[in-house]
């Protein structure tokens, strides 16, 4: 099985460490960011498989961020799940805008989560 990379990036330590813990328990490799600033730079740096975003981060918000992460020929392919507490439906239209591939309203189940991953990583080519 080829090598996954995951990219999880929220400024809440404990969501972010949930979410490390639960994806690096399936066997993926995770690597965190805690802004949207550091998430544009290891997306660029590290090329993981996929990203989870959160959207209120300090420095660069996560509609930013992955507005410049699927402008960015680099890395406009790796698919951008965006996590957050937002779950208006301008908000949802707002993140397809700027290029997620798809969009969880928190709270959420780390299962399903892991579902989604799996989903993005294995069954999409």
């Amino acid at each position: 099985m080829p090598e996954r990379k995951v990219l999880v990036v929220d400024d809440e330590e404990n969501i972010t460490q949930i979410l490390e813990f639960s994806i690096a328990a399936e066997g993926y490799e995770v690597v965190t960011a805690s802004n949207g600033e550091e998430a544009i730079e290891k997306a660029r740096k590290e090329q993981p498989n996929l990203i989870i975003l959160d959207i209120m981060m300090p420095k660069v918000d996560g509609y930013e961020a992955c507005r410049v992460i699927k402008s960015n020929p680099l890395t406009k392919k790796i698919p951008v799940i965006l996590l957050t507490a937002k779950g208006r439906e301008i908000d949802k239209r707002l993140g397809f805008e700027v290029g997620a591939d798809d969009y969880i309203v928190k709270p959420f189940s780390p299962s399903k989560l892991i579902e989604k991953i799996n989903e993005y990583l294995y069954t999409r080519k």
